[in-house]
Protein backbone atom coordinates (compact mmCIF):
# COMPACT_ATOMS: atom_id res chain seq x y z
CA UNK A 1 0.00 0.00 0.00
CA UNK A 2 1.46 3.10 -0.76
CA UNK A 3 0.77 6.88 -1.57
CA UNK A 4 4.20 8.51 -2.84
CA UNK A 5 3.15 8.83 -6.66
CA UNK A 6 1.58 11.86 -7.65
CA UNK A 7 0.41 12.50 -11.65
CA UNK A 8 1.39 16.24 -12.57
CA UNK A 9 -1.57 17.90 -14.12
CA UNK A 10 -1.92 21.44 -15.50
CA UNK A 11 -3.67 23.91 -13.43
CA UNK A 12 -7.19 24.32 -13.47
CA UNK A 13 -7.39 26.87 -10.78
CA UNK A 14 -8.50 24.71 -7.70
CA UNK A 15 -5.56 25.31 -5.37
CA UNK A 16 -6.66 21.98 -3.56
CA UNK A 17 -4.55 20.31 -6.73
CA UNK A 18 -1.12 22.27 -5.37
CA UNK A 19 0.82 20.38 -4.01
CA UNK A 20 3.67 20.37 -1.30
CA UNK A 21 6.29 20.41 -4.37
CA UNK A 22 4.58 23.32 -5.79
CA UNK A 23 3.03 21.64 -8.86
CA UNK A 24 -0.52 20.95 -9.64
CA UNK A 25 -1.64 16.99 -9.12
CA UNK A 26 -3.74 14.13 -8.08
CA UNK A 27 -2.80 11.56 -6.19
CA UNK A 28 -2.73 7.67 -6.99
CA UNK A 29 -3.36 5.22 -4.29
CA UNK A 30 -2.67 1.51 -4.75
CA UNK A 31 -2.31 -1.90 -3.14
CA UNK A 32 0.37 -3.89 -5.29
CA UNK A 33 1.11 -7.54 -5.24
CA UNK A 34 4.27 -9.46 -5.04
CA UNK A 35 4.26 -9.79 -9.15
CA UNK A 36 3.66 -5.63 -9.63
CA UNK A 37 0.19 -6.11 -10.15
CA UNK A 38 -2.23 -3.41 -9.06
CA UNK A 39 -5.37 -4.88 -6.77
CA UNK A 40 -6.35 -1.77 -5.54
CA UNK A 41 -6.33 1.29 -7.47
CA UNK A 42 -7.55 4.76 -6.13
CA UNK A 43 -6.84 8.12 -8.29
CA UNK A 44 -7.99 11.26 -7.67
CA UNK A 45 -7.46 12.78 -4.26
CA UNK A 46 -6.30 16.15 -4.36
CA UNK A 47 -2.53 16.58 -4.39
CA UNK A 48 -2.99 19.13 -1.65
CA UNK A 49 -3.49 16.50 0.60
CA UNK A 50 -1.00 14.50 3.00
CA UNK A 51 0.00 11.08 2.65
CA UNK A 52 -1.02 10.25 6.15
CA UNK A 53 -4.34 11.52 5.50
CA UNK A 54 -5.20 10.39 2.02
CA UNK A 55 -5.51 6.56 2.66
CA UNK A 56 -8.42 7.40 5.11
CA UNK A 57 -10.35 9.19 2.45
CA UNK A 58 -10.26 6.50 0.47
CA UNK A 59 -12.86 3.27 0.50
CA UNK A 60 -9.92 0.67 0.99
CA UNK A 61 -9.22 2.91 3.59
CA UNK A 62 -12.25 3.10 5.23
CA UNK A 63 -12.99 -0.19 5.32
CA UNK A 64 -9.78 -1.14 6.86
CA UNK A 65 -10.79 1.30 9.71
CA UNK A 66 -13.69 -0.15 10.37
CA UNK A 67 -13.24 -3.53 9.85
CA UNK A 68 -15.23 -4.35 6.64
CA UNK A 69 -12.40 -5.19 4.54
CA UNK A 70 -12.48 -8.87 3.88
CA UNK A 71 -8.77 -10.27 5.01
CA UNK A 72 -7.61 -13.72 5.16
CA UNK A 73 -7.91 -14.89 8.84
CA UNK A 74 -5.39 -15.17 10.58
CA UNK A 75 -2.36 -18.08 9.75
CA UNK A 76 1.05 -19.60 11.21
CA UNK A 77 4.23 -18.11 10.02
CA UNK A 78 6.33 -20.24 7.51
CA UNK A 79 9.58 -21.20 10.29
CA UNK A 80 7.53 -19.60 13.56
CA UNK A 81 4.90 -22.24 14.04
CA UNK A 82 5.22 -21.17 18.30
CA UNK A 83 4.49 -17.67 17.73
CA UNK A 84 0.66 -18.68 16.96
CA UNK A 85 -1.61 -17.35 13.86
CA UNK A 86 -0.26 -14.34 12.80
CA UNK A 87 -2.55 -11.48 11.19
CA UNK A 88 -1.83 -11.02 7.14
CA UNK A 89 -0.76 -7.41 6.63
CA UNK A 90 -0.41 -4.57 3.89
CA UNK A 91 3.41 -2.95 3.51
CA UNK A 92 2.92 0.90 4.40
CA UNK A 93 5.64 3.72 4.70
CA UNK A 94 6.08 5.66 7.67
CA UNK A 95 2.78 7.93 6.49
CA UNK A 96 0.83 4.85 7.42
CA UNK A 97 -0.47 4.56 11.57
CA UNK A 98 0.13 1.08 13.31
CA UNK A 99 -2.79 -1.19 12.74
CA UNK A 100 -3.45 -4.76 13.18
CA UNK A 101 -3.17 -5.17 9.62
CA UNK A 102 -1.07 -2.77 8.76
CA UNK A 103 2.67 -2.63 9.06
CA UNK A 104 4.80 -0.05 9.17
CA UNK A 105 9.05 0.84 9.72
CA UNK A 106 10.31 1.92 13.12
CA UNK A 107 11.18 6.06 13.14
CA UNK A 108 14.34 6.70 14.75
CA UNK A 109 15.49 10.41 13.51
CA UNK A 110 15.51 11.40 16.90
CA UNK A 111 17.87 8.32 18.58
CA UNK A 112 19.67 5.41 17.14
CA UNK A 113 17.76 2.10 16.64
CA UNK A 114 18.62 -1.21 18.00
CA UNK A 115 20.17 -3.88 16.04
CA UNK A 116 16.85 -5.76 15.49
CA UNK A 117 14.57 -3.09 14.69
CA UNK A 118 17.03 -1.58 11.90
CA UNK A 119 16.62 -5.25 10.72
CA UNK A 120 12.99 -4.97 10.92
CA UNK A 121 13.09 -1.89 9.16
CA UNK A 122 15.19 -3.00 6.25
CA UNK A 123 12.92 -6.23 5.54
CA UNK A 124 9.67 -3.91 5.13
CA UNK A 125 11.70 -1.95 2.91
CA UNK A 126 12.71 -5.00 0.94
CA UNK A 127 8.81 -5.60 0.92
CA UNK A 128 7.82 -1.86 -0.20
CA UNK A 129 10.30 -1.63 -3.12
CA UNK A 130 7.73 -4.30 -4.77
CA UNK A 131 5.14 -0.86 -4.76
CA UNK A 132 7.81 1.00 -5.66
CA UNK A 133 8.81 -0.49 -8.95
CA UNK A 134 5.63 -0.87 -9.46
CA UNK A 135 5.14 2.55 -9.88
CA UNK A 136 8.47 3.00 -11.75
CA UNK A 137 7.04 0.34 -14.13
CA UNK A 138 4.05 2.39 -14.85
CA UNK A 139 5.66 5.71 -15.61
CA UNK A 140 8.46 4.06 -17.63
CA UNK A 141 6.11 2.35 -19.40
CA UNK A 142 3.84 4.92 -20.97
CA UNK A 143 4.52 8.45 -22.11
CA UNK A 144 1.80 10.54 -20.57
CA UNK A 145 3.31 10.19 -16.98
CA UNK A 146 7.02 11.88 -18.59
CA UNK A 147 5.37 15.14 -19.23
CA UNK A 148 2.37 17.73 -17.66
CA UNK A 149 -1.51 15.93 -18.44
CA UNK A 150 -3.15 19.02 -20.33
CA UNK A 151 -6.31 17.18 -19.36
CA UNK A 152 -9.05 18.36 -16.56
CA UNK A 153 -9.11 16.00 -13.53
CA UNK A 154 -11.32 13.70 -14.15
CA UNK A 155 -9.89 13.12 -17.35
CA UNK A 156 -6.76 12.22 -15.38
CA UNK A 157 -8.47 9.72 -13.44
CA UNK A 158 -9.94 7.60 -16.36
CA UNK A 159 -6.36 7.76 -17.91
CA UNK A 160 -4.61 6.36 -15.17
CA UNK A 161 -6.97 4.03 -14.37
CA UNK A 162 -6.46 3.10 -17.85
CA UNK A 163 -2.99 2.46 -17.71
CA UNK A 164 -2.99 0.48 -14.17
CA UNK A 165 -5.45 -1.87 -16.40
CA UNK A 166 -2.90 -2.20 -19.05
CA UNK A 167 -0.39 -2.56 -17.02
CA UNK A 168 -2.20 -5.86 -15.17
CA UNK A 169 -2.39 -7.31 -18.26
CA UNK A 170 0.75 -6.90 -19.44
CA UNK A 171 2.25 -8.05 -16.36
CA UNK A 172 -0.01 -11.20 -16.05
CA UNK A 173 0.60 -11.83 -19.35
CA UNK A 174 4.07 -12.55 -18.81
CA UNK A 175 3.39 -14.00 -15.14
CA UNK A 176 1.95 -17.23 -15.75
CA UNK A 177 4.59 -19.58 -13.75
CA UNK A 178 4.67 -17.28 -10.66
CA UNK A 179 0.96 -16.58 -10.16
CA UNK A 180 0.21 -20.04 -10.66
CA UNK A 181 3.02 -21.19 -7.81
CA UNK A 182 1.34 -18.34 -5.62
CA UNK A 183 -2.10 -20.24 -5.63
CA UNK A 184 -3.98 -17.43 -7.02
CA UNK A 185 -4.53 -19.00 -11.07
CA UNK A 186 -7.01 -16.54 -11.67
CA UNK A 187 -4.94 -13.21 -10.49
CA UNK A 188 -7.51 -12.76 -7.42
CA UNK A 189 -7.23 -13.10 -4.08
CA UNK A 190 -8.13 -16.03 -2.43
CA UNK A 191 -12.14 -16.62 -0.67
CA UNK A 192 -11.52 -14.98 2.86
CA UNK A 193 -13.67 -14.64 5.52
CA UNK A 194 -14.17 -11.20 7.73
CA UNK A 195 -11.43 -9.94 10.49
CA UNK A 196 -11.59 -10.27 13.72
CA UNK A 197 -11.11 -7.92 17.25
CA UNK A 198 -8.68 -5.17 16.03
CA UNK A 199 -5.76 -6.49 18.77
CA UNK A 200 -2.93 -3.84 17.47
CA UNK A 201 0.07 -4.07 19.97
CA UNK A 202 0.01 -7.33 20.80
CA UNK A 203 -0.42 -8.95 17.21
CA UNK A 204 1.69 -6.15 15.32
CA UNK A 205 4.41 -7.07 17.64
CA UNK A 206 3.83 -10.90 16.86
CA UNK A 207 4.63 -10.30 13.29
CA UNK A 208 7.36 -7.75 13.91
CA UNK A 209 9.24 -10.18 15.92
CA UNK A 210 9.18 -12.79 13.20
CA UNK A 211 10.41 -10.18 10.49
CA UNK A 212 13.64 -9.80 12.88
CA UNK A 213 14.32 -13.66 13.50
CA UNK A 214 16.17 -15.85 11.14
CA UNK A 215 12.81 -17.33 9.94
CA UNK A 216 11.83 -14.54 8.60
CA UNK A 217 14.94 -13.49 6.83
CA UNK A 218 15.16 -12.49 3.00
CA UNK A 219 17.49 -13.39 0.37
CA UNK A 220 20.14 -10.99 -0.57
Amino acid sequence: MDTNYRESISPVGDLQFYNYKGTYSVVLLAVVDAIYCFHVVDVGAYGKGSDCGTPWDSACGQALQDGTLEIPPPASLPGAEDLGPAPHVFVGDEAFPLRRNLMKPYTGRQLPLPKPVRIFNKRLSRARLVVECAFGFLAARWRMYQRVLGLSPSNVDVCVKATCVLHNYLRRSFQEPLRMAMGTPNGHLPDVTRAGANNTPRQALQVTTYFSSPAGEVPC
